[in-house]
């Protein structure tokens, strides 16, 4: 079973994740945002096996480069967006001056992509690609717990009027991936609270079920 934390980091309240299995010394981290310092408090004493972004937008890559020198561990990003760690434009952190000063980070070591399935602290992660909000943004898949991002929200969805968004994609994400996960799944999105895929089918008012 999946022990699963929530951090509400940063300006924009994007929400990080620590998870861990049954080795609880040992765990992963889902999009660390900007201000980590709580998160970081909580991994003092832990082994973290990789940092995975559902995207990389400035907001939720903001404590990567601190973790990742603290800890060691790679991070793991879709090669659609592997050079937006590195360039504060096309992660957004240049057009958001009164909110951050830029934010770079190093390339990540390892590519997510459509399909794949990540072995890390004795879970499986299936990877789902999910474009829309952004062009490289994914969906994580342990069990029945679904990390979704930006794209799929609690009676929301992703914005789409950033760099490399487009509505059609996201809409297509939504419907022909993410509603097809059974109705118990629980969805982690990268803002506000939590909800299942069942909920969303039923009340969403952007993307209905088909």
């Amino acid at each position: 079973m999946l022990n699963i934390r929530t951090f509400t980091l940063g300006p924009l309240q994007t929400n990080a994740y620590l998870l861990q299995g049954e080795d609880p010394g040992k765990a992963v981290i889902v999009d660390p945002g900007m201000n980590p310092g709580p998160l970081l408090k909580a991994i003092q004493d832990l082994e973290i096996e990789a940092i995975l972004l559902t995207h990389a937008h400035f907001d939720h890559i903001g404590g990567v480069e601190e973790i990742r020198k603290l800890k060691s561990c790679p991070v793991y990003l879709h090669d659609l967006e592997s050079d937006w760690l590195t360039t504060a434009k096309l992660n957004g952190s240049l057009n958001w001056p009164q909110v951050t000063p830029p934010i770079t980070a190093n390339p990540a070591e390892f590519a997510l992509d459509e399909g794949q399935k990540l072995q890390l602290i004795g879970h499986t992660f299936q990877v789902y690609h999910t474009p829309g909000h952004s062009p490289g943004s994914v969906s994580l898949l342990c069990e029945n717990d679904l990390f979704a991002g930006d794209v799929l929200f609690r009676m929301g969805v992703g914005r789409t009027d950033l760099t490399g968004g487009r509505e059609r994609d996201l809409v297509d994400s939504i419907q022909n991936k993410l509603y097809r996960f059974p109705d118990e799944v629980k969805v982690y999105p990268g803002h506000g609270p939590k909800t299942t895929i069942g909920y969303e089918k039923q009340n969403n008012p952007y993307v209905p079920a088909r």
